[in-house]
C-alpha cells in the first residue's frame, strides 16, 4: 500500500467549501466566504499535521514500517463538492496546490510550501493533466501522493515545480509509516492500521498541545502495533479490543516523550477527557474505566525516565511488554 505522507482532505476536501451545490457562474457566490471555509479547514489540518509529523517522525527508530517523507501534503479542487468556485476562492488558475507542510518536516522548513501556493509538476509528472471527474475526486489526489511516495523511494527526493516557475527540490526523511488524515464534520478519532483519521470536529482540537498530542499519539500505538490487522485476524470480542486498547496506551506515553511531548499528557489526558468504557463502534465494557486507564499510563512513566537516563530516545520496541501476540491470537 503506498503510504503518502499525508493526504488528508481526500474525502474531506469537497465539505470546506459551503455552496457544494451551486453554481459556479452565479452572482451570489460569496468567494471571500468561500475562502475563509476552505482556510479554517486547513486550520485544523495543519495542527493535525504538525502534531502527526512529531510523533511520526519521532519514533522512527522504533517502528517496524517506515518510509520516506517530506511532510507536504496537496490538494486538488477536483476534490471538492464544486471545483470551479474552490479554484476560484483561492485564485487558482490549475487544480493542484499546497495543502499544508508540517512544522519541522523537510517541506515545512524550506518555507516554500505555503498552504494554497499553486503546483505544476511532482517530479517527471504533471498532475494537472491527469484526468477527474467533474466533482468529489479524491482518486486524482491519491494518484499524486502515490507518485510522491514512488518517487521519494527511488531516489530518496522529491522536486516540486511551482506555477510561478520556481522549483524547489525536498530530501526525505525516515517517518513511522502512518498517514494523518482530517475528515469532514464528525467528531470521530481513529486508526485503521494505515492511517490515524480525525474529524473536523473532533473536542480535541479545544485541548492544549501536549494534551491533543496525547489524542493522536493513542490512535498511532494502535497502528504502530498493528491491532486493526490482529483484531481481523482473532476476532472483536471483548477482551481482544481490552487487550488492544491496554496495548495502546501504554505507548501513549513513550511516543509523547521521544515526539518533545511532555510524557504526564497521556494520564492527564484521561482524567480531563474522561472516555467512557465502551462506545458505538465497541461492546460495552470492551475499554477499562478511565480511572484506571490512567493509573496504567502513569505507571509508565517511571520507566521512561529510566530509560531517557541511558539514551536520548524512550525505545518502546524494547521496554514495552505486549499484551497480545502479533502473529497469534490473545
Amino acid at each position: 500500500m503506498a503510504r503518502g505522507w499525508v493526504i488528508g482532505g481526500l474525502f474531506a476536501a469537497s465539505l470546506a467549501v459551503s455552496a457544494l451545490a451551486a453554481d459556479p457562474d452565479s452572482a451570489n457566490v460569496d468567494y471571500s466566504a468561500e475562502r475563509a471555509a476552505i482556510e479554517d479547514f486547513q486550520s485544523l489540518d495543519q495542527r493535525l499535521q504538525d502534531t502527526g509529523w512529531r510523533l511520526a517522525r519521532g519514533n522512527a527508530e522504533f517502528c517496524s514500517d517506515t518510509y520516506a517523507a517530506t511532510g507536504l501534503q496537496l490538494q486538488d479542487m477536483a476534490s471538492y463538492g464544486a471545483p470551479d468556485i474552490a479554484r476560484n476562492a483561492l485564485s487558482l488558475n490549475r487544480d493542484f496546490a499546497v495543502q499544508t507542510a508540517a512544522k519541522g518536516s523537510p517541506a515545512g522548513a524550506s518555507g516554500a510550501f505555503p498552504a494554497n501556493r499553486e503546483i505544476m509538476t511532482l517530479g517527471n509528472a504533471e498532475p494537472n493533466l491527469w484526468k477527474a471527474d467533474d466533482r468529489l475526486d479524491w482518486k486524482r489526489l491519491k494518484r499524486a501522493h502515490d507518485h510522491i511516495d514512488a518517487e521519494l523511494s527511488q531516489s530518496g527526493k522529491l522536486t516540486v515545480g511551482f506555477a510561478d516557475g520556481e522549483a524547489i527540490t525536498l530530501t526525505g526523511v525516515k517517518a513511522c509509516a502512518t498517514r494523518f488524515e482530517l475528515t469532514g464534520d464528525n467528531e470521530r478519532a481513529v486508526a485503521d492500521g494505515s492511517r490515524v483519521v480525525i474529524g473536523a470536529r473532533f473536542s480535541g482540537f479545544a485541548f492544549d498541545d501536549d494534551l491533543f498530542a496525547a489524542a493522536i499519539a493513542h490512535e498511532l500505538a494502535h497502528n504502530l502495533l498493528g491491532h486493526r490487522e490482529w483484531l481481523d485476524t482473532n476476532g472483536r470480542k471483548r477482551r481482544n479490543i481490552r487487550a488492544t486498547e491496554r496495548e495502546a496506551d501504554k505507548l501513549m506515553p513513550w511516543l509523547l516523550a521521544n515526539a518533545g511531548y511532555d510524557p504526564a499528557a497521556a494520564g492527564r489526558f484521561f482524567r480531563e477527557y474522561q472516555p467512557n468504557s465502551g462506545g458505538a463502534l465497541f461492546l460495552s465494557g470492551s475499554h477499562d474505566k478511565w480511572q484506571k486507564r490512567a493509573k496504567a499510563v502513569d505507571a509508565e512513566l517511571p520507566r521512561i525516565r529510566a530509560t531517557l537516563q541511558n539514551s536520548n530516545q524512550a525505545d518502546w520496541s524494547a521496554h514495552v511488554t505486549r499484551l497480545i501476540d502479533p502473529g497469534k491470537g490473545q
